[in-house]
């Protein structure tokens, strides 16, 4: 497991901005960045209810945003921060997009597919790894997760 850089920190507070972004919505509050030479290229966060789509989770927000930004669909030498461990949709994009790193705020034991149930992002068999970094402000990340849906479990029971 890569060690935590300086930079991680400062990033992956900015994914985290983006998930309170997507909790103000009353979506599960999972955020991601995308980061290239220093400067953020792709922002996203969970839109699936407001959407109505099963792939409208941050980090395929992200990428397309980046793709876009750069004018490619592969995004060698970006580095990803996301509040909560990728599930395997998004594990797949990262590998397909080429990602170099990604970087984990919180872990997803019901689905995280960088580690915790499975891990795609290494997988020798595939043609790209994407190297990870877990575990970065990760009380942060768990803590904006479990409000949430301490909340919502409020709100259902006030019903």
């Amino acid at each position: 497991m890569p060690v935590s850089l300086p930079d991680d920190s400062f990033f992956m507070r900015k994914a985290i901005h983006q998930a309170k972004r997507a909790m103000a919505l009353g979506e599960v509050p999972i955020g991601c960045v995308i980061v290239c030479d220093g400067r953020v290229i792709g922002r996203g966060f969970n839109r699936r209810l407001t959407s109505h789509s099963t792939l409208a989770h941050a980090e395929i927000i992200a990428i397309r945003q980046a793709c876009r930004k750069l004018g490619d669909w592969r995004l060698e030498g970006c580095t990803m921060y996301v509040t909560l461990e990728p599930c395997q949709m998004c594990s797949g994009a990262l590998v397909q997009a080429r990602i170099d790193r990604v970087v984990v705020g919180a872990p997803n034991p019901k689905a995280g597919c960088a580690g915790s149930i499975l891990n795609l992002l290494q997988m020798k068999e595939f043609n790209h790894q994407v190297e990870i970094t877990d575990g970065v402000l990760a009380d942060e990340c768990s803590a904006l997760l479990s409000e949430f849906f301490r909340d919502m479990r409020a709100r259902e029971r006030g019903k």
